[in-house]
C-alpha cells in the first residue's frame, strides 16, 4: 500500500497540538516554581511590554487587541505583582507599563523551562528531528519575527 498524505487540515491542528502541549506544560512548571497565577495570555502580554516598557496603547498593538482589552491584562498582571504603572520619562502626561522584578522572573524562567521542554522532545524525537522541524518551520513562517498578538488573532 503506497504512503497517502494525511488530509491537509490535520496539520495546522498538529501545529496547534504542539503549542498547546508546551504552553500547558510550561503553565504547570510555573505554577510549581511560584507562579500559579501566569496564565498564557499573561506571556504573550509580558512580552508586548518587554524589557523597555510599553505603553497601554503599546501592548494593545502590540498584542492585536484594543486599549480597553489591554488595560485589563495590564490591570490583571499589576494585581499579582508582575507589572507596574510609571511615569513615562519621555511624555509626563504618560503612564509606562514596566515588569517587576517578579514578571522578569517568571519570564527568565519561562526560558529556562522552554530550553527543558525543548530537551524533552529531543529526548523523544532526537536531536536532529528536532532541528528538522524547527528549521521547516522558519522556512515557512514569515521573516518578521515571533508575533505575539496571538490573544488579538483569536479574538
Amino acid at each position: 500500500m503506497p504512503d497517502v498524505d494525511p488530509p491537509g487540515w490535520e496539520l495546522p491542528l498538529l501545529l496547534f497540538a504542539g503549542f498547546r502541549t508546551l504552553i500547558d506544560q510550561l503553565h504547570e512548571s510555573l505554577a510549581a516554581h511560584g507562579h500559579p497565577d501566569v496564565r498564557p495570555v499573561h506571556g504573550f502580554a509580558m512580552q508586548a511590554i518587554g524589557v523597555h516598557g510599553a505603553s497601554i496603547s503599546e501592548v494593545g498593538r502590540r498584542l492585536g487587541v484594543s486599549k480597553q482589552a489591554a488595560g485589563k491584562t495590564v490591570d490583571r498582571l499589576a494585581a499579582l505583582g508582575y507589572v507596574e504603572r510609571v511615569d513615562d520619562p519621555r511624555d509626563a502626561r504618560s503612564k509606562l507599563v514596566r515588569l517587576t522584578p517578579r514578571g522578569l522572573d517568571s519570564l527568565r524562567l519561562a526560558a529556562e523551562i522552554f530550553e527543558a521542554l525543548r530537551a524533552d522532545w529531543v529526548v523523544q524525537l532526537g536531536a536532529e528531528r528536532v532541528r528538522s522541524l524547527e528549521s521547516s518551520l522558519r522556512t515557512v513562517i514569515p521573516a518578521a519575527g515571533y508575533p505575539v498578538d496571538v490573544p488579538g488573532w483569536f479574538g
